[in-house]
């Protein structure tokens, strides 16, 4: 969209450049582009370039930190839509501080945003983070800045998921996934069949969640490994999942269920690298680790869905129809689900729902 501001962030080698290189490309088609690197030379962009198998006319590319000069080619080449890599790197003459200090990333960016909105051109900013996961620099950026994205992914796993946290123009949380490549990124167009590619039938404690990010329904295999601790204090880790909120399923399996979990190592996994934050995941983490110390595998049809309170009970969850339609679309025909979910849905179709009022219903559901 002409004259707005968007904010991309995200660990270093994640693959920002990459990704950003791959969409000015295509921006460049019709239209002129200013791509400004003040991270990597002339030469290493060629290179990049080249591997993306991308340039041509429209096509422009600078080497640059000095805000100045920054400003001065956008007057000379007047571009539709404008890069930079990175915000951190890029300082004023007109301050005293150092490249990436708060003072000049506020007034740099502040500077490139009014250039953008008076000009009617389009402005990508690349920023680094912290170690917390928190966009470097002042907290304002994310305020001056249309739409803030976040390019997530595990170092190990050729999956990266662009996550949208705000957006002027739409609706936030939505997700795009790509798949890193030889030549760049290309986009997933079924995330859920690629989430689902490698898991193992049959494997204990590994369950189906069906899953919403933002609109897009997606499904998600979660993993969990409960063994004996010889440790005084066992074990509680997650990886794409809040650990709190594990610690608070593992004491409602406890509590209300009397399973003997204290003196147990607990491991819990959400494959593919993703990330889940939303509460609808907790039926499906509670039957997974029930599954898990019972050594018990799931139906291979099965999908869970449903957030857990602590007195044990299911609470509806939103957009049912949507996740159920995904599900049955890559052929699930089972779903446990929370009964209140289960007013005024449309006709299920193949789909057999089976609607539990507590997380003791629903193991008694899996363990039929």
């Amino acid at each position: 969209m002409p004259g707005c501001a968007l904010l991309l962030a995200g660990d270093p080698g994640i693959g920002k450049s990459t990704l950003l290189m791959g969409a000015m490309a295509q921006l460049a088609r019709g239209r002129k582009t200013l791509y400004v690197s003040g991270e990597e030379s002339l030469a290493q962009i060629k290179m990049r370039a080249e591997r993306m198998q991308i340039g041509g006319d429209g096509f422009d590319v600078l080497m640059e930190t000095r805000l100045e000069n920054i400003e001065q080619a956008i007057i000379e080449t007047e571009p539709a839509v404008l890069c930079l890599d990175s915000i951190q790197t890029v300082a004023s003459d007109d301050l005293p501080a150092a490249a990436g200090t708060v003072t000049q990333v506020r007034e740099c960016a502040q500077r490139l945003i009014a250039a953008a909105k008076m000009r009617g051109m389009a402005l990508f900013l690349v920023g680094h983070v912290t170690k917390e996961g928190q966009i470097a620099g002042p907290r304002v950026l994310e305020h001056m800045v249309d739409t803030v994205l976040y390019f997530e992914g595990e170092r190990g796993h050729s999956y990266r998921i662009l996550r949208a946290v705000k957006n002027r123009f739409g609706a936030a949380n939505e997700i795009g996934v790509f798949e890193m490549r030889d030549v760049g990124l290309a986009e997933v167009d079924n995330p859920s069949e690629l989430f689902l590619s490698e898991r193992v039938q049959g494997a204990a404690g590994s369950v189906v969640f069906a899953g919403l990010e933002g609109t897009r329904p997606v499904l998600i295999e979660i993993q969990s490994l409960v063994a004996p601790s010889p440790l005084p204090q066992p074990r509680r880790t997650a990886i794409g999942f809040d650990v709190n909120r594990l610690a608070m399923l593992t004491a409602v399996l406890e509590k209300r269920l009397g399973l003997g979990l204290f003196n147990h190592d607990i491991f819990l996994n959400v494959a593919g690298g993703f990330r889940v934050t939303e509460p609808a995941a907790d039926l499906a983490v509670a039957v997974s680790l029930y599954a898990s110390l019972r050594n018990m595998s799931a139906d291979r049809g099965l999908v869970i869905v449903g957030e857990v309170g602590l007195g044990g009970e299911t609470r509806a969850v939103s957009h049912i129809a949507t996740r159920l339609k995904e599900a049955e679309k890559l052929g699930f025909n089972r779903c446990l689900l929370p009964d209140k979910s289960m007013k005024n849905l449309p006709s299920p179709g193949a789909m057999r729902l089976e609607g539990v009022a507590s997380v003791e219903e629903a193991i008694e559901r899996f363990d039929v």
